[in-house]
């Protein structure tokens, strides 16, 4: 496999990352970006940083997909935002790719094996 390939791989698996994070941060209700963002640094107690240049191109990508929707509103800061809500197929798209990801996870934790688990 070439660069190339591993490349586009690599940038497919971290999209399908993200879309995921989303769609589970906005299981909570209705979101706007920076909402989004925020919520998925405090769940990875900050482990996990989400940048504007990542997070907007996500959020269209997934809508056009029509996992969630947007309208409109006002933020807590008093600000216009575009708010995000999950739709019928995003509920159901994010239990298909967490289901994916615990098998994933636990695959690679059985290849890894006890002996490398943090102390």
């Amino acid at each position: 496999m070439s660069t190339q390939d591993d490349r586009r791989e690599r940038d497919q698996l971290l999209q399908g990352t993200l879309d995921l994070l989303i769609l589970r941060m906005l299981l909570f209700g209705p979101q706007h970006g920076q909402g989004i963002a925020r919520a998925i640094q405090a769940s990875s107690d900050d482990a996990l940083l989400v940048d504007h240049g990542s997070l907007y191109p996500a959020l269209q990508r997934i809508e056009e997909r029509g996992w969630i929707t947007a309208e409109w509103g006002v933020s807590e800061n008093n600000r216009k935002a575009r708010f995000y809500q999950l739709t019928k197929a995003g509920r159901k798209q994010l239990l298909a790719e967490a289901s994916r990801w615990h098998r994933l996870a636990a695959a690679v934790g059985r290849v890894l094996g006890p002996e490398l688990a943090p102390e």
